[in-house]
């Protein structure tokens, strides 16, 4: 098998395009390492290693223009956050799981544990673009460093890799880059309570900035209108989360994840970096 190859890690600054999807380099890796469980996200189940029944021979889903009307609107929430094409291109060099099928089960245990692993430098890469962070620059530069660097490990190495605990060892440190990015707006009453439980929670307007919601269980939560600039969401479920009107223009560590499984419109308010999804109200 050829040598990864390792592209330089890119600057600093809210999802770079290198931790971006780019599906037409893939293998479709995220319609076959995947387990599926038929609900409401996913017409029919699906186990690991075994190939979506819409996937074609071209690796291209059959059904992506109508993955909602079909039933599967679980596959337009996942976003991979360019491992993809990582593993597909980089990590086995363009050979396919059809083409070299001995090679198929360990491609795609690579590839789960490069999606955590490029998650993990979304947020290291977005922390280090944060003024306010500065106090904690140099650790989220190590640990960006680190966590690039286990993404170039051989490919039997990432399979067995237990990324869990590496995440555990970055989340105290972005934990205290958006305490100290929060720390910066100005105090109010109930502002610095952590926010966990909020399914369906009623919060028209609110005014959440600096909010702390990290892990947060948002959905079908009604944030219509609301303020939720300088928040920390990482990890927080916006599944059917109602966002017309609000102001995320400048959310921390919000993901494409994130605003794919929420329900918005025309006036909610974005990060230039991140793409309104098609499913939302015009």
């Amino acid at each position: 098998m050829a040598q990864p190859v390792r592209p330089p890690v890119s600057a600093p600054g809210r999802a770079p395009h290198a931790l971006r999807a780019d599906c037409a380099a893939c293998f479709g890796l995220c319609c076959v390492a995947l387990t599926l469980v038929a609900s409401a996200d996913f017409a029919a189940d699906k186990e690991a290693g075994e190939p979506c029944s819409h996937l074609r021979e071209d690796f291209r889903c059959g059904i992506h223009r109508r993955l909602r009307p079909a039933g599967f609107p679980g596959c337009t929430v996942y976003d991979c956050f360019g491992a993809g094409q990582r593993v597909s291109q980089g990590v086995y060099a363009g050979q396919d799981w059809r083409s070299r099928p001995e090679s198929a089960d360990e491609m795609f245990r690579v590839f789960r544990v490069m999606r955590q692993l490029h998650e993990i430098l979304a947020h290291l890469t977005e922390a280090l673009a944060l003024p306010a962070a500065g106090p904690v620059h140099e650790e989220l530069r190590l640990a960006l460093e680190a966590t690039d660097r286990l993404t170039v490990r051989p490919a039997a190495e990432l399979a067995a890799y237990d990324v869990e605990a590496h995440r555990e060892t970055v989340a105290p440190l972005l934990r205290r880059a958006g305490a100290l990015v929060r720390a910066t707006v100005p105090a109010r009453p109930g502002a610095g309570r952590r926010r966990r439980d909020l399914f369906g929670a009623r919060l028209r307007g609110a005014d959440l900035r600096g909010a702390d919601l990290r892990g947060a269980c948002l959905v079908a939560a009604d944030l219509t209108g609301a303020d939720l600039r300088l928040a920390d969401v990482i990890g927080a479920d916006f599944r059917d989360t109602r966002l017309a009107r609000a102001d995320l223009t400048t959310t921390l560590f919000l993901t494409q994840v994130q605003l794919n499984a929420a329900q918005g419109d025309g006036a909610t308010r974005i990060p230039p970096s991140l793409t309104r999804p098609a499913h939302w109200a015009p």
